[in-house]
């Protein structure tokens, strides 16, 4: 890690000498030209990549996605799937023959396969749930999946009386579970997730798994095919303590679950190696913090005994893939806002395959990616960088070869802003900060420029060099735009993340502030024309800010908490919030959790603040903003909302929500400019 500020002499960037006469700004519409790739697929021989083309279809204000297929030599593109719907999951049969993937092309969620050589394509499924977690059984007979199983409920009030004909109002909601609605999903109904298997040519699926726990998830066969390995959380208590998951072994013949790890802490991503002889899986030791690092465990199949093969290793392991001769695991990582691929061996020295595997992110400048890996080592993964969403490349002895330009017709006559990263020491405690700064385009370092200061979500999560139709659309709109990692970002290792721990906010609102002055510093921001957004935990991020210096000429705070006890008490994943970022329950924990709530501040706001949430957001509720919104309009704030109709916590699913958000935050700034 770099200790020391390295900004880059601006003058050296200023890009208003190269820029084309022929290159336009980025526009919001231009969002809808857009295209990413995920969810690769790579054959045995690393010949070709399969692969999931995103775009985003402009009538149905939806993405859609295809699968398509990249020679490895050629680069030859080639569709095997087409339509305006949404095809997804691609895995391949063991002999390489057959693709199956899930698609909605008939309006709901089934099971398809397509039969490389002739072209052929069967909808082998009629679920009624969709199905997800699509896996080849080893002889190529069977695809295990996972779906959800209805549970039968029937309400404890039946009204008496009604006669034949009338028109009565919707009978009550009864709810009596610990869940009971989830973000993206509205209010659930009673039920629970289970495995099944059905035949690859077409059939019946038969119910594999049973109980009242959910199943999900990667799974592993044995080298026999006999049986599969699960994670689950399927102990009694799972409903107040939901990462506490373990591994399971399903027996194909009769049904029966063996429980095989045992701890408290979460226990995922079961792998088998391909000599049959080992199980790979990632987890932790649960200790109620805010962060842990997840590490890689390696168990002996035949002796039982199992080893982190990196307790010395302080990131947190991502996916995992073992190499075709069994004596090592490829997995990814995050770090210092990147993410990178590293190989382990079963026993020796780990190494870095590739730092540059590319966010699959689209609004936002989040690490992330996907990778697989061939027989041999050949490496495919997502490539991308501030200037390209994720296309496909391949790493071919060490060096990466791009395989797709999915953007370049929809970019390649677009002026983007240039993005630099830099090193700080928080005026904290000298803690060193990672951030990046974006250039407006046509950058002239003797003129003053409006300031964006963008703030991630989480709180634990990471920003990094990735392309965002958010900051380039600012930044096309002629502001200076600064994300960056303050302490309780991942990707830095664990003492860096757990600053925050039943600490939040704190000291990042200091992180955050040493980068402004930073870049005040280098002259060329207009100090009257400081701005400031974020969204979930960048909200809070915001709101704190605003109740803390009224430096910022206005605000936009996305999809906040407001209010730590109101939240804990609406939000939808409410037993992990309580216990795991505050020391107890709101009513025994009242000082601390309102100590740490931007409510409390309220009266020190100044600066005028927007408030801007979707309506179905169960994660952050809008109640949450309507605090705000009112105790502002309380306080005499200049101060408005911004309501995102059938929006989740994701607003930007829909590529039209993307554009309303960043226009509303666009206007107003330029509503408070001075």
């Amino acid at each position: 890690m770099k200790y020391i500020i390295h900004l880059t002499l601006l003058a050296t960037i200023s890009c208003a000498g190269v820029a084309s006469e022929n290159l336009q700004n980025l526009q919001l519409e231009n969002v809808f030209d857009l295209e990413y790739a995920n969810q690769l697929e790579m054959t045995h021989d690393a010949k070709t990549v399969y692969f999931v083309r995103n775009r985003m279809d402009i009538k149905s204000d939806r993405k859609v996605s295809n699968i398509w297929s990249v020679d490895s030599n050629s680069k030859q593109l080639q569709p095997l799937t087409s339509g305006v719907h949404m095809d997804y999951s691609p895995v391949l049969s063991p002999d390489e023959t057959r693709l199956a993937f899930i698609s909605t092309r008939d309006g709901s969620s089934q099971i398809y396969v397509k039969w490389l050589k002739t072209g052929a394509v069967a909808k082998i499924s009629n679920l009624t749930k969709s199905p997800g977690s699509l896996h080849w059984a080893p002889d190529g007979k069977k695809l295990v999946f996972s779906q959800f199983v209805s549970s039968k409920v029937s309400s404890p009030v039946n009204l008496p009386g009604k006669p034949e004909g009338a028109d009565w109002a919707k009978p009550a909601m009864f709810i009596d579970d610990v869940y009971y609605r989830a973000d993206g999903g509205g209010y659930t109904k009673p039920g629970f997730n289970h495995f099944f298997a059905i035949d690859a040519n077409g059939g019946n699926a038969q119910q594999l798994t049973s109980g009242d726990f959910n199943h999900g998830g990667s799974i592993s066969f044995t080298d026999d095919g006999k049986s599969l390995y699960f994670s689950a959380n399927r102990h009694n208590e799972y409903k107040l303590k939901p990462t506490n998951s373990e591994v399971y072994k399903l027996n194909l013949t009769n049904l029966e679950i063996t429980q095989i790890t045992d701890r408290v802490g979460p226990d995922n991503q079961p792998l088998v190696s391909p000599n049959g002889r080992y199980l790979a899986y990632t987890g932790y030791d649960d200790k109620r913090t805010n962060y842990e690092n997840t590490q890689l465990y390696i168990r002996d199949l035949k002796s039982g005994d199992t080893s982190s093969l990196t307790a010395d290793f302080d990131r947190s392991v991502g996916e995992i893939k073992w190499a075709d001769n069994s004596k090592g695991v490829y997995f990814s990582y995050a770090n210092e806002g990147q993410t990178v691929l590293a190989y382990q061996p079963r026993n020796g020295k780990r190494k870095i395959v590739t730092e540059n595997i590319g966010s699959v992110s689209f609004g936002r400048p989040y690490s992330g990616g996907d990778f697989d890996i061939s027989d041999d080592g050949e490496v495919a993964i997502t490539l991308a960088d501030t200037q390209r969403p994720s296309d496909v490349a391949i790493i071919k002895r060490g060096k990466t070869q791009r395989l797709t330009k999915l953007n370049d017709d929809a970019l390649g006559n677009k002026k983007l802003a240039k993005v630099e990263e830099i090193w700080l020491k928080s005026n904290h405690d000298s803690l060193p900060i990672q951030g990046w700064i974006a250039y407006p385009p046509g950058f002239d370092s003797s003129k003053k420029y409006p300031l964006i200061l963008e703030i991630h979500g989480g709180p634990v999560a990471n920003y990094g060099p990735h392309f965002s139709a958010e900051v380039q659309l600012f930044a096309a709109k002629g502001s200076v735009v600064l994300y960056m990692n303050p302490r309780g970002s991942d990707s830095y290792g664990k003492e860096f993340a757990q600053t925050i721990h039943h600490n939040y906010p704190s000291n990042d609102f200091d992180d955050l502030m040493t980068g402004v002055d930073a870049l005040i510093a280098k002259g060329f921001i207009d100090e009257s024309k400081l701005f400031v957004t974020g969204g979930s935990g960048g909200g809070v991020l915001t709101a704190w800010i605003v109740g803390h210096t009224d430096r910022f000429a206005a605000a936009v705070v996305a999809k906040p908490v407001i209010n730590w006890i109101s939240f804990v008490l609406t939000a939808d994943f409410y037993p992990f919030f309580a216990d795991y970022w505050f020391p107890g329950k709101p009513w025994d924990h009242i000082e601390h959790y309102m100590k740490r709530s931007p409510i409390s501040y309220v009266g020190n706001v100044k600066t005028p603040t927007m408030l801007l949430t979707g309506e179905a957001d169960y994660r952050t509720p809008i109640s949450e903003t309507e605090q705000f919104y009112q105790a502002l309009k309380l306080q005499g704030v200049d101060t408005a909302m911004v309501r995102i109709p059938d929006a989740s916590h994701g607003i930007t699913k829909r590529p039209s929500n993307l554009m309303a958000k960043v226009a509303y935050i666009q206007w107003w700034f330029d509503k408070h400019s001075k």
